[in-house]
């Protein structure tokens, strides 16, 4: 389920997140953010009644959410006031607000809090009773967008040099082959225009990096960029079975692809059409 439209930044995700929370849960205030240099501050609030949320900025351990931060799980209080499993650092924030039911979910990326999202209710629960897997879904969906912007971003910064070597070790140029081919299987689950963009930058840069002087054409050949995506993993001697699971498609479907391609190059193998697709810098 893709939770998330086009956006731009990423405190856009974190408010599209926490509108998401008010919508799909029974909890009536929803506020997070992204941890920045130790601490999140709150950089979206809805549904409060006061003002009293602004400025809540959490740091790891600190609090039900630094808490769920530190132990990587949800933490949830149904009493906040009198809670003893937590510090009360943020009391003015929170009992400013006059919330007594809190969740705190953290958002994970690689393993690590990137940030949290908190619903919460002033009665002891919510009208109908606590809803926490739409919550947790929201914060999976979120911590999956901020991985692919993250890789796309550290993929961008390891292709800065503007002239490439005028040759690559067959290492190199390996690495090169899959920095391309994980790229393409990236790219095919991003639906924020503006980051389909950069990756299409990074993948000519790649292509660049690959093949520094022009190559000379026979026939002009257009390829789908399903059918690159699938022909750029079968340039690594993936299996079909193994292609189809990387790209999240049927293997038949992989198959299809890959016949069109080589019907395209006019190669009678899947070994050719990589040889094809190299020589006309199509791929790396």
């Amino acid at each position: 389920m893709n939770t998330f439209e086009t956006v731009g930044s990423d405190a856009d995700l974190v408010a599209q997140a926490v509108r998401e929370l008010i919508r799909r849960t029974r909890f009536p205030v929803a506020f997070g953010g992204l941890l920045s240099r130790g601490e999140v501050p709150v950089t979206t609030i809805v549904g409060s009644r006061t003002r009293s949320l602004e400025g809540l900025r959490v740091q790891l351990q600190r609090g039900l959410g630094g808490r769920a931060m530190t132990e990587l799980r949800p933490r949830m209080t149904r009493d906040y006031g009198s809670s003893q499993q937590i510090t009360h650092d943020y009391d003015g924030f929170v009992l400013g607000e006059g919330l007594r039911t809190l969740l705190a979910i953290p958002v994970i990326v690689g393993g690590r809090p990137r940030g949290v999202l908190y619903a919460g209710a002033w009665d002891d629960a919510p009208p109908g009773g606590v809803t926490t897997a739409p919550a947790l879904q929201i914060a999976d969906a979120l911590a999956g967008e901020l991985r692919i912007r993250e890789e796309v971003d550290r993929r961008f910064r390891s292709v800065s040099a503007p002239t490439p070597p005028a040759s690559l070790s067959a290492a190199h140029r390996e690495q090169l082959r899959e920095s391309f081919a994980e790229l393409r299987a990236i790219a095919a689950l991003v639906q924020d225009q503006a980051v389909r963009e950069r990756i299409g930058d990074v993948e000519r840069r790649l292509l660049a990096l690959s093949a520094p002087s022009p190559l000379p054409h026979t026939a002009e050949v257009h390829l789908s960029p399903r059918e690159l995506d699938v022909l750029s993993c079968a340039a690594l001697g993936q299996t079909n079975a193994r292609i189809a699971e990387e790209l999240g498609l049927r293997e038949s479907t992989v198959k299809a692809y890959l016949g069109t391609a080589m019907a395209k190059l006019d190669a009678p193998t899947r070994h050719a059409a990589v040889a094809r697709a190299r020589r006309d810098g199509l791929i790396p």
